[in-house]
């Protein structure tokens, strides 16, 4: 008898140890297909990024749980403010959570960037942001964008070019520059979005996922390069008419 239980118990841990082992093979997979699929599009050097009209950049906490500055919203927003300034995007999507009334992420990305002289004319800040996935749908959906630069970290860019494959968006991502003071647990950051990319498969190849608020099409304005204002004069534009005499 005991040899039988001993034998069973040997048969669990030995199928428990296996299925333990596939999972880990799957889940390494998993992200292995989802950096190949995407990193040739991937650019590090900032003044490289773009040659795309849109920027979407992806909203993150103004302050860490221990109450000090995120560096990596900082990253962010110095970086998109720079890609407008070289004219490598022509308008940003500031797209993030705005659950409660106080904790608001467009908003706070917006005052961020009008410091740094962004004018609002080139800002369209997305209120139900509330994710990646939501982020990118509503891009197209809502604010009718097919095509974009997405501005966030390397970390992040893989698994956000991926979404935006699938969601038929034409993409290439700019890794922002990594910031001069680091978190103490980047570690948790970098393994949560392994986990990430694995339940990204699921939610756009198993289950379906769809975003949690939509809306009418609100496509966005975006004021013309002062080259395109020159050769093609708005209609009514009572300086046309001496532009062209």
């Amino acid at each position: 008898m005991k040899q039988a239980v001993g034998k069973a118990f040997r048969g669990l841990l030995m199928t428990l140890g296996a299925s333990a082992l596939l999972a880990a093979l799957l889940f390494v997979i998993a992200n292995l297909w989802v950096l190949g699929q995407t990193h040739s599009r991937i650019e590090h050097t900032l003044p490289l990024c773009g040659g795309n009209r849109v920027g979407i950049v992806f909203g993150t906490s103004h302050w860490t749980r221990s109450g000090v500055r995120n560096p990596y919203f900082d990253a962010r927003m110095s970086a998109s403010a720079r890609l407008l300034r070289l004219g490598r995007v022509d308008h940003l999507l500031l797209s993030g959570d705005n659950r409660t009334r106080f904790y608001n992420e467009p908003v706070t990305m917006w005052r961020d960037l009008r410091g740094r002289q962004v004018p609002d004319s080139d800002m369209t800040l997305d209120y139900a942001g509330f994710s990646t996935f939501d982020t990118l749908a509503r891009a197209r959906e809502v604010f009718g964008v097919d095509q974009a630069l997405l501005i966030t970290q390397a970390w992040h860019l893989p698994r956000a070019l991926f979404i935006a494959d699938a969601l038929g968006l034409e993409v290439a991502g700019c890794a922002v520059p990594s910031p001069s003071r680091t978190l103490s647990g980047e570690w948790r950051l970098q393994a949560r979005e392994w986990v990430a990319r694995v339940a990204t498969l699921g939610d756009l190849y198993l289950w379906g996922r769809e975003p949690y608020f939509l809306g009418p099409l609100e496509p966005l304005e975006i004021a013309p390069r002062s080259w395109e204002a020159w050769l093609f004069p708005a209609a009514g534009d009572p300086a046309a008419g001496d532009r062209e005499g």
